[in-house]
């Protein structure tokens, strides 16, 4: 008996294939109008004075405790601060408690911030006498890059935990950056981070990226940073488009 012709699996494959385009040309739409709003957020912002950081990391490499530490230090440079989440308001509480005022948005499912959802959070703040406006995306080191929200400024932070090869991992993301911050340098040496090797390959994915090694706990090397967004601030850093 001659048996039976299958052709599941080349079904299965071509309608694969054409979902495929499909969320192609869905993505592109999507990131074609978050472009837009970006450009209409940079715009308002301008119009504000604001200067406008996207911190973005994977979760748990230290950004809140990072901005906290500004915010607490710089109290001379007025922030308001916009925090993405996928659930809790934890790190909005303790951004709050560090003394800005903070919105924060709940994405649920969503795994980063759209320039939509930053124009709807900037509505709720009090935008004027502001200097800076922090952006903490949502904790992911995918989704994020190819999302502009309106910023100035991209800081990228790592932390000595994560391993040295994450900007060989993540490219798209570091090529993003404009500063790089290395985290948690005050336990470099306990999980043997290897700096030179972190510093080799920042340099091959995103060359132009100025790097700073922090601690955020302890407040090393938080001068180097302030003095880099000081200097960027007194040259009207060009907003990323």
């Amino acid at each position: 008996m001659m048996s039976e012709v299958r052709t599941i699996g080349v079904t299965l494959l071509s309608d694969r294939e054409t979902e495929r385009g499909r969320l192609l040309e869905v993505e592109k739409g999507v990131l074609a109008r978050n472009q837009e709003i970006a450009a209409e957020n940079r715009a308002r912002f301008a119009r504000h004075g604001l200067f406008v950081a996207n911190v973005l990391s994977s979760p748990g490499s230290g950004k809140t405790t990072f901005l906290a530490r500004m915010l607490r230090e710089r109290p001379d440079l007025p922030a308001a601060v916009i925090v993405g989440d996928l659930a809790t308001d934890n790190d909005a509480e303790a951004l709050r408690s560090a003394g800005a005022e903070v919105v924060q948005i709940m994405t649920g499912g969503v795994c980063h911030l759209e320039a939509a959802m930053v124009s709807t959070a900037a509505d709720q703040l009090v935008l004027d006498g502001k200097r800076l406006l922090l952006i903490e995306n949502v904790g992911n080191l995918v989704c994020p890059a190819s999302y502009d929200l309106g910023e100035a400024l991209r800081i990228v932070l790592v932390s000595v935990t994560e391993g040295e090869d994450k900007p060989l991992k993540y490219p798209r993301m570091f090529k993003t950056a404009d500063v790089v911050v290395i985290n948690k340098m005050d336990i470099a040496e306990p999980v043997d981070f290897d700096g030179d090797a972190m510093r080799g390959n920042l340099a091959t994915v995103c060359p132009r990226a100025t790097v700073i090694e922090v601690s955020a706990r302890t407040g090393a090397g938080m001068e180097a940073f302030y003095a880099d967004l000081d200097a960027r601030l007194a040259k009207g850093s060009v907003a990323l488009g």
